[in-house]
C-alpha cells in the first residue's frame, strides 16, 4: 500500500483543492455571476458531455489500464499504444458526420422543454471529445504509474480556469455566451497539457504493427464503452432528465448544488482510484490473488473511514451551509442526505471497481449495468414528474445501491474476496451515533463560525475514536506519523 498510499494522499489533497475551488465557483459565482437560467443550461451541456464521453473515448482509457502490463516487448507496448491513440476516431468521425446532417433534429430534441438549448448542440460534441481524449492521455500516465499531475489537471485546472471566466462576466469582460464557448476551450486547452505530460512520460513510438491479442481488446474496448455509459448515465442522466423534463432549467442547477456537496464525499475514491487502477490490473494479470485481497480490504476499510468522516461533516453542517446560499438553491436538504448515503455506500467498496473492470468476469458486470442504467431511466421518468428534483435523486439513489450490492455479491462468488469486516460494521455505527447525536445540536454564532467550530470538534472526536479502536492500521499509521507519535 506504500505507493498507493503516497499518491493518493497527493491525489486526495489535488482533488479537495480541486473541489474546494469547485464549491466557490458552484455555490457562490454561478448562483451570483450568472442567471439561473444559463446556469442550468452549462450543467445540462456538461452532462450530456459527460454522457457521450465513453462513446468518444472508444473504451480506450480502459483498455490502456488493464493491457498495458501484459506486453513484454517494446515493439508490442508501441503497437499497443498507436492502436489506442486512432481508434477513437473509429466512433468520432461518423457521430460527427450524423451530428452535421441531423444538427436541426439533434437541436430540436434538446430544446424540447428548454428553447435555449437547441443552440450548443456542437458545444456538447467538442466537449465530450476533449474529455475522452484527456481521460485517454491521462490512462497513458497511469500505467506508468505517474497520476499525480493528471489528477491536478483533472481536478484542479478546469475549475480555475472557469472561475476566471465567471469573473470575466462578472466584470462585464465577457457576456454568457461568450462564457460558454469560453469554458469549451478551458477544456480542450485542459485535454492538450494532459496529452503534452503523456507524451513527456512516454513519447509514442508509432508503429502500426498487427498488436497481439487485438481481438480481445477491441472486444474489450467496445464492451468498455457500455460499462462507461453506464457510470456517466448513473452519474448524469438525473440532470440531463430534469433539464429535459422539467420546464424551468434553473432546476438543473438548483439540482447540482445539491449533487455537488454530496459528491465531496466521492473525492478519496477517485483520488485512490488512479492509482489502484493499474495495480489492480497488475495482480490480475500475475494472478497474485492474495496481494489482490489485500488491497480490496485495505482499500475499503480507508476509503469508509475518510469518506465517513466527509459524510459527517457534511450531515452535520448542512443546515448552516444552506443559510449562507441563495434561497432559491435551499430546497436539496433531502437531495444532499440522500445522495450521500449512496456516495458512502459506494465508496466502502473500495478497489471493487477496478477488479472488476479488469477481470475476466467484465462482460456479466456490463450486463448488470445496462440493466440498471435502464432502471435509473425508468426510475427518473417515474418520480421527476411527481416529486422533481427529489424524486430525481432517490431514482439515483436506489440504481446506485442495487448496483454496488450486486458488484460486491458477484466479486464473492467469482473471487471469493469481500470488501468488509468488524471494521466496517464500527465505522458504520460510528457514524449513526455521531450524527444522531450531533445533528441538531449548533453554535449561536455565524454559519461559517458554526461551520468551522463544528467541524473542529467532529475531526477531534472522530480520528480520536477512529485512532483508539485502531480501525485501520494505514490511518492509524497516517496518524501516528503526522502526530509524530511513533
Amino acid at each position: 500500500m506504500g505507493i498507493v498510499l503516497k499518491q493518493s494522499f497527493a491525489n486526495t489533497i489535488s482533488t479537495y483543492l480541486g473541489f474546494g475551488i469547485g464549491a466557490i465557483n458552484t455555490l457562490f459565482l454561478y448562483t451570483n455571476f450568472l442567471t439561473d437560467e444559463y446556469y442550468g443550461l452549462v450543467a445540462f451541456l456538461l452532462s450530456a458531455a459527460n454522457i457521450m464521453m465513453p462513446f468518444m473515448a472508444f473504451g480506450v482509457h480502459n483498455a490502456i489500464v488493464k493491457y498495458y502490463s501484459s506486453f513484454n516487448t517494446e515493439k508490442g507496448v508501441n503497437s499497443f499504444l498507436t492502436l489506442m491513440l486512432f481508434l477513437p476516431f473509429a466512433f468520432i468521425i461518423p457521430t460527427m458526420l450524423i451530428g452535421y446532417v441531423s444538427y436541426e433534429s439533434i437541436g430540436a430534441l434538446l430544446s424540447k422543454e428548454n428553447a435555449i438549448a437547441g443552440n450548443y448542440v456542437w458545444h456538447i460534441f467538442v466537449l465530450a471529445i476533449a474529455m475522452a481524449y484527456f481521460e485517454i492521455f491521462f490512462a497513458w500516465s497511469k500505467v506508468q504509474l505517474r497520476t499525480v499531475f493528471g489528477n491536478v489537471m483533472k481536478e484542479i485546472f478546469h475549475r480555475v480556469g472557469i472561475m476566471i471566466l465567471l469573473y470575466f462576466v462578472y466584470l462585464k469582460w465577457l457576456n454568457a455566451d461568450d462564457f460558454i464557448l469560453a469554458l469549451v476551450g478551458i477544456y480542450v486547452l485542459r485535454m492538450l497539457i494532459m496529452k503534452g505530460y503523456a507524451y513527456y512520460v512516454r513519447f509514442p513510438k508509432f508503429k502500426f504493427k498487427r498488436v497481439d491479442g487485438l481481438s480481445s481488446i477491441l472486444k474489450y474496448a467496445a464492451l468498455m464503452i457500455i460499462a462507461g455509459s453506464v457510470a456517466m448515465l448513473i452519474l448524469d442522466i438525473d440532470k440531463f432528465m430534469i433539464g429535459l423534463m422539467l420546464e424551468n432549467i434553473e432546476q438543473v442547477a438548483y439540482y447540482s448544488v445539491a449533487i455537488f456537496i454530496a459528491t465531496v464525499i466521492a473525492v478519496p475514491q477517485r483520488a485512490m482510484h488512479q492509482i489502484m487502477m493499474p495495480l489492480t490490473a497488475k495482480y490480475l494479470n500475475e494472478q497474485d490473488h492474495l496481494s489482490l485481497e489485500d488491497l480490496y480490504k485495505r482499500s475499503s476499510i480507508s476509503l469508509l473511514v475518510i469518506s465517513g468522516f466527509i459524510f459527517l461533516l457534511i450531515v452535520l453542517n448542512i443546515n448552516q451551509l444552506y443559510k449562507i446560499l441563495p434561497e432559491e438553491f435551499t430546497g436539496g436538504l433531502f437531495v444532499v442526505l440522500i445522495v450521500s448515503i449512496a456516495k458512502l455506500y459506494d465508496n466502502s467498496l473500495g478497489n471493487n471497481n477496478a477488479i472488476l473492470f479488469n477481470s475476466d468476469y467484465y462482460k456479466m458486470v456490463l450486463l448488470f449495468g445496462v440493466i440498471l442504467a435502464v432502471i435509473a431511466i425508468i426510475l427518473n421518468f417515474i418520480f421527476i414528474p411527481i416529486h422533481g428534483i427529489e424524486g430525481s435523486a432517490f431514482a439515483t439513489f436506489l440504481a446506485v445501491t442495487i448496483y454496488n450490492t450486486i458488484k460486491v455479491v458477484f466479486v464473492k462468488q467469482k473471487l471469493n474476496m469481500q470488501p468488509f469486516s468488524w471494521s466496517s460494521l464500527k465505522i458504520v455505527l460510528l457514524l449513526i451515533v455521531l450524527a444522531l447525536a450531533m445533528y441538531f445540536w449548533e453554535f449561536s454564532f455565524h454559519p461559517i463560525i458554526n461551520i468551522a467550530l463544528k467541524s473542529i470538534l467532529i475531526t477531534l472526536l472522530y480520528f480520536t475514536i477512529i485512532f483508539k479502536l485502531n480501525i485501520s492500521d494505514d490511518i492509524s499509521e497516517q496518524i501516528k506519523k503526522y502526530l509524530r507519535l511513533n
